[in-house]
């Protein structure tokens, strides 16, 4: 048997399966099935910012916000609102390409949409930038259509649609402050029956005022013949959920608060989906805003026996739930112990599910390989000229560079080990991990004539233009040197680790894998720009003359 079939074997390691064959990932980090019939939340601990969900039959499917990573618009499978799997991605590349081919950080989708109907299913989102767009499927496992931009404009944000009894098409949607110059207000306007263009126009049915300040994120349902739109507001950090219900669907709408902190460690939980399921039940995901984790996804039940959507723990019987932190699990046809894929073996000619890169892809980045491993090319750090005319400009830190292959963080505590082969061709090719940021750190090899510099790369502040500083750790000789006359490269085999605890970053590496040596300074995580921060791969070349270096990565583990 392969040894690295072995390893896996024995260290609980699961593969990353290609699209047409999915393994059942269980991760070592966070598990919210207790298998006693409870969970315990989030039962997503990962940055799945703006969750929305849809039930089909007894089959959920899930997606969230991706804003400039692809492939963007992650779908997520389930069976019982707990153990979740990623199946896929619906967008493979943003538009206009032009634009999104270099970093647009916080930029792209928000907010997303997921519904079913006549057997397909849609998703539509907002660009505050460009305007609402929609995919569809009949299969969310497979490949979805091209985007249709269904309005386009500038500062319309997360939108909803509904189609009524008689086949009309209604969506709602928010307002961008940044875009548009005002924000806590929700519009609905007519579509098409098809879900593809507007017909109608715009109609104000809430303002939040004061009151209700920053309302946003509108989910806009049907229910016993009142038309509802759930919704947060209050801000990601400190704010709570509002449902709001009209006969009809201009409204005028009356709000309630249905759920908030309350007495509970749990800020600002709101934003999501409400769900009915085959088994009768109802049930609400939303968020929780994490920090530098991101924002992690919890489930709530939901009690309608006042008329009202009572979400979580009603505890004083006023209509606003508090979350829970542990619940019983719900009923579902199956319950299968499944988490979204962490680790990866890299044995697959297709890029694992849980990786994405920080602008559209391009294959000078690099691809998997049939040996066993993932390449990644050093790409260029000096810019081309952008689409506007300007010229090259000069590289001040990794938030500007696209070519980043990074993950969600899975849990507050847990251990990343990489195996890797960096392979330079010439001076100033480096590689190595990553913990991304608006601060960010990296351990990485650069090669220098004959040897390879151990560097750690810091940045504070690169989401304002903050400088990338280096600190050489240690100087290491190659492992192998080519031969051949025409670009001969030196090799470095390499193990690399971050280990993250309580939102702090210790790097360490090992030249044999079983004797690891801290190194660098102790790095407390930051967010992104509407994202948690993000670990994974990073290679780059400064000299781009030549031919380039890679990373042959073996493997990424997530431990304990």
């Amino acid at each position: 048997m392969d040894k690295k079939l072995i390893s896996m074997l024995f260290s609980g390691i699961l593969l990353t399966a290609p699209l047409s064959a999915y393994a059942q990932y269980h991760s070592q980090v966070w598990n919210p099935d207790n298998g006693n019939g409870t969970y315990t939340n989030p039962v997503l601990y990962a940055d799945y910012s703006d969750p929305d969900v849809v039930a089909v039959g007894d089959d959920f499917y899930l997606t969230a916000s991706s804003f400039n990573c692809i492939p963007g618009l992650p779908i997520l499978h389930s069976n019982d609102l707990v153990n979740w799997q990623i199946i896929g991605y619906a967008l493979q590349e943003q538009e206009p390409k032009a634009l999104f081919d270099l970093p647009q950080h916080g930029k792209g989708v928000w907010a997303p949409a997921i519904r079913h109907h006549n057997g397909e299913l849609y998703i539509y989102w907002g660009d505050p930038d460009h305007g609402i767009f929609m995919v569809k499927t009949k299969d969310p496992r497979g490949k979805w259509d091209r985007p249709v931009c269904v309005l386009a404009g500038k500062g319309m944000i997360d939108p909803c649609p509904l189609w009524d009894e008689d086949g009309k098409c209604y969506l709602v949607n928010g307002w961008a402050g940044s875009r548009a110059g005002f924000n806590s207000v929700l519009t609905i306007r007519q579509l098409s029956a098809d879900g593809t263009k507007a017909i109608g126009k715009p109609r104000i049915v809430f303002d939040g005022g004061q009151l209700n300040h920053t309302t946003e994120g509108p989910k806009l349902y049907k229910r016993d013949g009142y038309y509802w739109i759930m919704c947060p507001a209050g801000g990601v950090q400190h704010g709570w959920q509002l449902a709001m219900r009209s006969k009809n669907i201009y409204g005028p709408y009356e709000a309630r608060k249905v759920m908030a902190q309350g007495k509970t460690n749990v800020n600002g939980p709101h934003q999501g989906a409400w769900v009915h399921t085959a088994q009768g039940e109802d049930w609400f995901l939303h968020f929780n805003d994490k920090g530098a984790y991101g924002r992690v996804v919890f489930l709530q039940p939901v009690d309608w026996k006042t008329g009202w959507p009572v979400m979580g723990n009603d505890k004083d019987g006023d209509g606003c739930g508090e979350p829970y932190l542990s619940y019983r699990m719900p009923k579902a046809a199956k319950h299968t112990k499944v988490n979204p894929q962490e680790s990866d073996e890299f044995d697959s000619t297709e890029l694992g599910l849980q990786w994405q890169w920080h602008a559209n892809y391009n294959e000078l980045w690099g691809m998997p390989t049939n040996n066993g491993c993932l390449r990644l090319y050093t790409a260029d750090l000096a810019h081309p000229a952008t689409a506007n005319g300007d010229g090259p400009t000069a590289f001040k830190s990794l938030w500007e560079v696209g070519n980043l292959l990074l993950q969600k963080t899975p849990a507050k505590d847990f251990c990343v080990t990489t195996k890797m082969r960096f392979a330079s061709k010439e001076d100033n090719q480096y590689g190595g991990i990553i913990m991304m940021g608006m601060n960010y750190q990296a351990l990485v090899v650069r090669r220098m004539g004959d040897s390879f510099l151990l560097q750690q790369l810091h940045c504070n502040g690169a989401d304002t233009g903050g400088m990338e500083t280096q600190k050489t750790l240690a100087t290491l000789k190659p492992t192998e040197r080519d031969t051949i006359p025409y670009s001969p490269a030196i090799y470095l085999d390499i193990y690399m680790q971050m280990r993250v605890k309580d939102g702090k970053c210790q790097f360490a590496y090992s030249l044999d894998g079983k004797r690891y040596k801290d190194v660098g300074d102790v790095f407390g995580l930051r967010q992104g720009k509407w994202i948690g921060a993000k670990m994974g791969y990073v290679s780059e070349r400064s000299n781009t003359k030549g031919n380039r270096g890679w990373i042959d990565a073996d493997w990424f583990r997530v431990t304990k």
